[in-house]
């Protein structure tokens, strides 16, 4: 599968816009040094995430929604409503909005990288939900974007969120558990009927009406209108890469930071519609993908829609596992390397958390103080390759490898 191509339009509008500078996109907040945010996209993470998280932090961190979009009329109004933000259909429109200053993109996946890159084009900071774009093209394009214009960007992946693997990594590093050399993660859910579909899906849905289909659509292929397609986009290949990138994003994210990973060298994935089988759904509902990395570890990583019981997250050494619990972490010695029994456990409680309001909370002290970002565009660029390069492998049946000169994912 050929990585998606921007459209002319989107490709003019982006070429034709005047490119900020760092200075220019480091400008002076409003009135009491507050955020004022612009928020693309309105539907279910947005309204039951983002906007309560938002709305909440108004006194306490001094922000303020000043605007919504969406293609759909219905949710712009549920959103303009709940936050008493302008509502606009056009997010071009929001960013030339000057007292905008970061926006949230919370659209299908399909459109991240033109807005993200519209955005910094227009000196507006950003959180783009994950994962950072559709493709690895775009996501190398988002990178040179982000480095040109020296705005913020937070890519949400909220795990990053949590201290943990930070701390993992820093104890990888010291030798704690030895040489790692494999690590395993699973994102597991339970459908009782057709995944990742509505209970009751929106039937006030009225293409022409009250919804901008092409809109929607943008750079995807032209379709007729498809109820599924707008309400379910993630089970189709044109707008998302399923549970990999939806879900694995979270999980391999983790395990990047942890092992100060960057790009894999191959990439393995198998999975099917093994128990949704006459599902409208494109993408498989069994998924599960293997990375072998150049600092020569593998990483494994399981999904089911159809059982949602766990494996261990570990990370395994050669003298150690590092396992992931709700609580932080813990590593334990192996039994070969701890005969005398002088070597304890080795228990980290973890600070914050998988927390959408921090990780809202730290690109605000980035844009405001030069905080780190938990989620930087390159964390962001590390997510895609990996799971592209899985979705990639699933696709064409085939072993995907990276050619680190062209950074790009061929077939091996």
């Amino acid at each position: 599968m050929k990585d998606k191509q921007l459209t002319r339009r989107a490709f003019v509008y982006g070429s034709a816009a005047s490119v900020v500078t760092a200075a220019s996109a480091s400008k002076v907040l409003g009135a009491n040094n507050r955020l004022r945010i612009g928020l693309i996209g309105c539907g279910g993470l947005a309204q039951e995430a983002h906007i309560p998280s938002l709305l909440k932090m108004k006194d306490s961190d001094n922000v303020e929604i000043a605007a919504v979009c969406d293609v759909y009329q219905k949710r712009l109004d549920q959103a303009a409503y709940a936050t008493g933000a302008k509502p606009l259909k056009e997010y071009r429109a929001m960013l030339n909005q000057k007292d905008i200053d970061y926006v949230v993109v919370v659209t299908p996946e399909h459109w991240h990288a033109r807005m993200t890159m519209d955005a910094a084009d227009a000196g507006k900071h950003i959180y783009c939900e994950k994962p950072m774009t559709w493709s690895i093209e775009e996501a190398k394009k988002v990178v040179a974007r982000i480095k040109q214009t020296g705005v913020k960007m937070q890519v949400g992946v909220q795990g990053m969120s949590d201290d943990s693997y930070d701390t993992a990594q820093k104890m990888i590093k010291e030798g704690r558990i030895g040489r790692p050399i494999q690590a395993q993660i699973d994102y597991s859910r339970n459908h009782k009927r057709d995944f990742w579909v509505s209970e009751e899906p929106d039937q006030d849905v009225r293409p022409g009406e009250n919804l901008d289909w092409n809109a929607f659509l943008g750079s995807a292929p032209k379709r007729p209108f498809d109820l599924d397609r707008f309400l379910h986009w993630r089970r189709y290949w044109d707008y998302s890469g399923g549970i990999a990138t939806d879900l694995f994003v979270h999980r391999i994210t983790r395990i990047i930071r942890a092992l100060d990973l960057k790009f894999p060298e191959r990439a393995v994935a198998v999975g099917g519609k093994w128990e949704f089988r006459n599902s409208a759904a494109e993408i498989p509902d069994t998924f599960n993908m293997m990375l072998d990395y150049p600092e020569g570890l593998s990483v494994v990583v399981l999904s089911s829609m159809a059982n949602d019981t766990p494996i261990p997250h570990v990370i395994r050494g050669h003298e150690a596992t590092l396992e992931f619990t709700r609580s932080g972490f813990v590593i334990r010695p192996q039994d070969r390397f701890n005969k005398e029994a002088n070597r304890q456990e080795i228990v980290h409680v973890k600070t914050g958390g998988e927390d959408i309001t921090l990780h809202h909370r730290n690109l605000q002290d980035a844009i405001r103080n030069g905080a780190a970002i938990k989620t930087d565009v390159m964390t962001g660029y590390y997510g895609v390759v990996a799971v592209r390069m899985a979705t990639e492998s699933f696709r064409k049946n085939k072993c995907i490898k990276w050619d680190a000169r062209r950074e790009k994912a061929v077939e091996a």
